[in-house]
């Protein structure tokens, strides 16, 4: 996730940007449901629509608003086996839309979310 913060740090203002920052930001959720012991499902809930509220103001390109909007279907779940799925799903977008960099960035997330704990 620092990774995204690195490149968030470098991006020039506009949808490059954005679309980094929400991918930050919908990481963060998924990565909460990996916390032992976990959120309370209220919280969860509460994080996830705050999520959904932030992401609707961000200009981010449309492959990845899509991908963003099932991402978000997914963390409604609240099940930390989801998680992995999400990152990875979310890898091929980033790639396409924002660079190869963020998609690396996610499909790393992805297989370490994966690992044993």
């Amino acid at each position: 996730m620092a990774e995204l913060v690195d490149q968030l740090a470098h991006a020039m203002r506009g949808p490059r940007r954005d679309g980094i920052f929400a991918l930050w930001l919908t990481v963060r959720v998924a990565q909460d449901l990996l916390l032992e012991p976990p959120l309370v499902e209220r919280a969860h809930r509460r994080r996830v629509a705050a999520l959904e509220r932030r992401l609707s103001s961000l200009t981010v390109p449309p492959p990845l608003r899509r991908a963003l909007a099932g991402a978000i279907e997914q963390l409604r779940d609240a099940r930390a086996e989801t998680v992995p799925v999400v990152l990875a799903q979310l890898a091929a977008p980033a790639r396409d839309t924002i660079g190869k960099d963020a998609g690396d960035t996610l499909a790393r997330a992805a297989r370490g979310a994966r690992a044993p704990r």
